[in-house]
């Protein structure tokens, strides 16, 4: 079992910087119910990071001087530059943030997860949403985590920190590449059952499976293959430097410098398991620039109130 001094560096330092004292960001003593956090999320696409992104980070976790950030850099194959890259970000916005690399084992041991206790704000790096969820899921930092967003703690990350918020969570991987014609220049050419490989995530936004990178990489087929088999959840695709902020209340906002793409099957006939190709009718489709608003309960989307609004005749 790992001592403390076995920890790397900006975990030791985290001890002095964060502390350990309870209490949650906005906790006003009551108790919410498991499935309605007082926390939000802000789930980022990848790509480039606006300013006015992070800096809502930093606003939603209480803002300079009171947002306490710890960053989990281990998606990365850099997580030692990366980690502290993204906390030295933060810190110029006023932020006391500090970058927390560690490895499965550390992860499960209560001195870590107390690290946690006073965590205003939670950031996952990009790289492999695999990798991350492999050191942390099942540990007591992942429970600490949950915890914390009910709490009332703003939960954020990018990339393959975005697609670890889902459950399942979307590994990037397929099991036939091509379909019944393999073409190797190019990943997801196909609609189809069983092709799309995923894996548990952290399961912080509920019914929905996120995508990322989305109208950048094309990954529409994959998205789609995914609702289609599990039309009991949304599929949403966030774009490059755009972000999808989660409410308590449950209702999504687009934020950022593109758009985010929601399909929703609920309602949809499905060919049945066993047919020869993967089909769908009645499958909502909701193209959302910055600006727009979605309720996931209801299916209801909104565009930017300014934007002007053509409808088709």
């Amino acid at each position: 079992m790992p001592t403390l001094r076995s920890l790397p560096l900006t975990v030791v330092a985290t001890f002095t910087l964060l502390g350990c004292s309870a209490g949650a960001a906005g906790s006003n003593g009551a108790t919410p119910p498991a499935d309605q956090p007082r926390g939000y999320l802000l789930i980022v696409g990848g790509g480039p990071q606006p300013q006015a992104l992070v800096q809502r980070f930093v606003d939603l976790a209480g803002g300079a001087g009171h947002a306490r950030i710890i960053v989990f850099p281990m998606a990365s194959e850099d997580a030692a530059t990366g980690g502290p890259e993204k906390a030295d970000d933060l810190r110029k916005l006023g932020a006391n943030a500090i970058s927390l690399n560690i490895t499965h084992e550390q992860a499960d041991m209560d001195s870590v997860a107390h690290l946690l206790d006073s965590a205003t704000g939670i950031w996952f790096n990009g790289g492999d949403q695999v990798r991350l969820a492999k050191a942390l899921q099942g540990t007591k930092v992942e429970a600490a985590i949950h915890a914390r967003y009910r709490a009332g703690a703003v939960v954020g990350g990018t990339s393959a920190g975005a697609a670890v918020m889902s459950n399942p969570m979307i590994t990037g991987e397929e099991n036939h590449p091509g379909g019944t014609r393999p073409d190797t220049t190019t990943a997801f050419m196909t609609i189809a059952r069983d092709n799309i490989i995923t894996a548990p995530g952290f399961g912080l936004i509920h019914g929905a499976i996120v995508d990322q990178h989305f109208l950048r990489r094309k990954r529409h087929n994959r998205l789609i293959s995914l609702v289609l088999e599990r039309p009991e959840h949304l599929g949403v695709g966030i774009d490059e430097s755009t972000a999808l902020l989660v409410y308590p209340d449950g209702h999504w906002q687009v934020l950022g410098a593109s758009a985010a793409v929601v399909y929703d099957a609920r309602h949809s006939e499905i060919t049945p398991a066993g047919a020869a190709t993967l089909g769908a009718t009645d499958v909502a489709l909701h193209v959302l620039p910055a600006g727009s608003s979605y309720d996931p309960r209801t299916g209801h989307a909104t565009l930017p109130a300014k934007a002007a609004v053509t409808t088709a005749q």
